[in-house]
């Protein structure tokens, strides 16, 4: 039976854009290969620290929700944070039942909230 998680990590500021989404594309793809599937993905951009860390005070966050089976898939992917000097810091939850009801519902608002600035723009 497929678990569901919520893994969330920082990046170092002194990144570009691109470069951050590059790094975040590289996660995605080890999150697949190891067997995981990608339920929800968001970009939060670049955000203040509530502390410094490595004597930085922004980095880009960024979320993955994804579907995997086995503990390996987060051992493994856990691996691969350790090793990218680029993030800053890393969590990964599993989700239990009250969790993924509420992600699905942020999801939804997320998703709205896009429609409404678009539509807000184009008028």
């Amino acid at each position: 039976m497929e678990k569901r998680y919520e893994t969330v990590f920082i990046l170092t500021p002194v990144l570009s854009d691109d470069q951050a989404k590059e790094a975040a594309k590289k996660i995605k793809k080890t999150i697949t290969d190891l067997g995981g599937k990608i339920v929800n993905e968001e970009f939060w951009g670049l955000k203040k620290l509530a502390y410094p860390i490595q004597k930085k005070t922004t980095g880009f966050y960024h979320l993955f929700e994804f579907a995997g089976e086995g503990e390996a898939i987060i051992n493994k992917l856990e691996v691969t944070y350790k090793r990218d000097e680029r993030i800053l810091r890393f969590l990964t939850v599993s989700l239990d039942k009250h969790a993924v009801a509420y992600a699905d519902k942020r999801k939804g608002r997320v998703a709205e909230g896009k429609t409404k600035k678009k539509e807000g723009a184009s008028a």
